[in-house]
């Protein structure tokens, strides 16, 4: 198939291919975590995912103590990509 695109100076013939698009799926987990006792908790559920993981996002909330402001990770947010 051609298709003919038309310039006011030119006029130009463009090859275009018929291409099958396939749509990815991906899954979102929220998991819920305490960072200083569920590292292997952690490392066994991302071992059982079954699609690729793209990303993990943690939340971060802000705590505020008399001593001065520090942060805590309440949970990830685990972006995975499913596998047909």
């Amino acid at each position: 198939m051609q298709a003919a695109y038309i310039f006011p100076e030119y006029k130009r013939n463009v090859n275009t291919f018929n291409q099958k698009t396939t749509a990815m799926e991906y899954k979102v987990h929220k998991l819920k975590v305490n960072m200083n006792e569920d590292q292997q908790m952690l490392e066994q559920y991302l071992n059982n995912l079954r699609g690729e993981v793209v990303s993990i996002i943690p939340n971060v909330k802000p705590i505020f103590r008399p001593m001065g402001a520090t942060a805590k990770v309440d949970f990830l947010l685990i972006i995975e990509k499913l596998v047909n």
